[in-house]
């Protein structure tokens, strides 16, 4: 994933980075919805370059800062473990 020059707190919510090469669409893939703040701070971060942001989510469950700091691992650890054993 391409460094984004946003708080490690938003960064680990994001899965995965897309920067096409020419300015076009980025897209953003996170484990759960980003509230308006965290997208806004991703386009400020991005503001230097021609490209729109795509945002989308794994899941579509909305979940607070506080679950997502408690089970964040768990959910990651889990993400993984299943993509994994898809072959």
């Amino acid at each position: 994933m391409k460094k984004l020059d946003v708080s490690s707190t938003l960064e680990e919510k994001i899965y995965d980075a897309k920067f096409p090469i020419g300015g076009k669409k980025a897209k953003i893939t996170s484990y759960f919805p980003l509230t308006s703040s965290e997208k806004q701070d991703i386009c400020n971060a991005l503001r230097d370059s021609n490209s729109s942001v795509e945002f989308k989510s794994i899941f579509s469950d909305v979940i607070s800062d506080t679950d997502w700091n408690s089970t964040k691992e768990q959910i990651k650890k889990k993400f993984q473990d299943e993509l994994i054993d898809i072959d």
